[in-house]
């Protein structure tokens, strides 16, 4: 029997529904199915994963598919308990005094009232009362406000949180109170055809069919793009790599480069250094290296280079 948040979400056939949400997410069925089911069963979830991992894209999928609201916040040391609730106008309140009508909601209160999801990005970034504040919503599924009175959410109302593993700088530990809250779905890397797909999508580079035959070039672009992205995810020198952003950027730089130093042959004896020069501006920014390494995000992106381009260019060539 269904529960009364699945007859709002419009998940009488979560089988279907399923389908159609997994026809806009690339290689995400396992990670969507468990998030699908948890959200169905009327539970607050966090996912647990770095970033660039389609956890947003999951999310906005769903609510799509179920026609209600989500709302996005970043999680940081400025969402206070009072932007996260809300706030009365002060020039109304200079006027008119306190009342519910001069009562300006914030993301919290309104993800309640219209039965959305509010989703808290980096939620170990915001502030201990503002947790506080999001353990009595899940709790209770209501709120009290000062001279408003008491919020309750609407069923399809659920609080959807995200976290980076690999990121200390600027987080704290979630305390066990949240954690007893939250159902945890982990989300990785997807896998290098994955990311091909995704970056083809993105970039409109490659090619449809197979082995790329009516973009050699873009489809060279982009298996190079995911490769050297992919590597930085295992250079010991780095903490943390790079996104399949990073794969999607440096696609694009590369095939802009291409068309102004009029490169149209895959295998034209520029395009490594080409490609070098699209990699270090796509990937640069978005690598963090280990404090203790003694080296640069630019030699690092040239190691990776060297393995793909000079060591192994077999794996770099087309076909």
């Amino acid at each position: 029997m269904l529960t009364e948040p699945q007859k709002h979400t419009g998940a009488e056939n979560l089988g279907e529904s399923r389908s159609r949400i997994a026809a806009r997410v690339i290689g995400r069925e396992r990670e969507l199915e468990l998030a699908l089911a948890a959200v169905a069963a009327g539970r607050d979830i966090l996912l647990e994963g770095p970033p660039g991992t389609s956890k947003t894209t999951i999310l906005k999928a769903i609510t799509e598919e179920w026609g209600i609201p989500l709302f996005l916040v970043e999680g940081n040391a400025d969402l206070t308990p009072a932007k996260l609730v809300g706030h009365h106008n002060p020039a109304r309140v200079l006027r008119e005094d306190y009342s519910s009508e001069n009562f300006v909601p914030g993301p919290l209160v309104e993800a309640m009232q219209e039965g959305g999801f509010l989703y808290i990005e980096e939620l170990n970034r915001a502030p201990e009362d503002t947790m506080n504040t999001l353990l009595m919503a899940m709790g209770d599924r209501a709120v009290s406000v000062p001279r408003v009175g008491r919020v309750e959410a609407g069923p399809t109302f659920r609080v959807v949180a995200s976290m980076n593993p690999f990121d200390n700088v600027g987080t704290a530990r979630l305390s066990q109170s949240v954690h007893d809250r939250l159902n945890r779905v982990v989300i990785g890397y997807q896998g290098t055809d994955e990311e091909e797909r995704i970056v083809r999508l993105r970039a409109g580079l490659g090619a449809s069919g197979a082995a790329g035959a009516d973009d050699p070039l873009g489809e060279r672009i982009v298996g190079d793009a995911v490769a050297v992205t992919r590597g930085t995810r295992t250079h010991p020198d780095v903490r943390q790599g790079s996104s399949v952003r990073g794969a999607i950027d440096t696609a694009m730089i590369a095939a802009q480069l291409a068309a102004l130093r009029g490169l149209t042959d895959p295998v034209a004896e520029g395009y490594p250094e080409l490609f070098h020069d699209a990699m270090t501006v796509g990937l640069s920014g978005r690598i963090h290296v280990d404090e203790a390494a003694e080296t640069t995000p630019e030699r690092v992106l040239r190691e990776i280079w060297e393995d793909r381009f000079v060591l192994e260019p077999h794996a770099a060539a087309p076909g």
